[in-house]
């Protein structure tokens, strides 16, 4: 079995109240929906609000980050008729296939949000699924909070709360 992860790492406070992007790449859409699934009820489960964004595929990801960080969403004067965005999770899979273009799309994709993430201090929970088969796919986007798509919520709420601390005056 693949494994499930920990729900180690995550955040620290019960009730976070953050507003955070769901970037979903549609391309299997039951795995989409699983992960997504799995992903809202740690969102929920800790007081959080969250817009969801369809996107075709993981390439496109990177994207609309850069769209949303680009419009001044994660700014605090940030005041065009929506919420200040504190994160966002990355959801999608990409499946091997024959040719050489998994690796591309696995490493451009994740090598975009990385960078966005990196230099635009945005919090970032990575779930873009890089697995040889459907089957793997299925296995670790299922499980609801204990599947990739809690993992990256997890993930994206402690980056979240890191942050609140670095702006606050720093880490305890």
């Amino acid at each position: 079995m693949a494994g499930k992860a920990s729900s180690a790492g995550g955040p620290t406070t019960a009730k976070l109240g953050a507003h955070v992007l769901i970037i979903e790449a549609r391309f299997y859409e039951d795995i989409a929906d699983e992960m997504a699934a799995g992903a809202i009820a740690v969102l929920e489960k800790h007081g959080c609000t969250y817009e969801r964004i369809a996107v075709p595929g993981a390439l496109e990801i990177p994207q609309v980050l850069a769209a949303a960080i680009e419009a001044g969403r994660f700014e605090d004067e940030f005041d065009a008729g929506g919420q200040i965005v504190e994160g966002a999770i990355a959801l999608g899979c990409v499946i091997r296939g024959e040719t050489y273009h998994f690796e591309i799309v696995c490493n451009e994709a994740n090598r975009g949000l990385m960078q966005l993430s990196t230099d635009f201090g945005a919090p970032v929970g990575n779930a873009i699924l890089t697995v040889d088969t459907k089957e793997q796919a299925l296995e670790r986007a299922r499980g609801g909070e204990a599947g990739k798509g809690g993992d990256a919520a997890r993930a994206c709420l402690r980056l979240i709360e890191i942050r609140r601390q670095f702006v606050d005056g720093g880490l305890e």
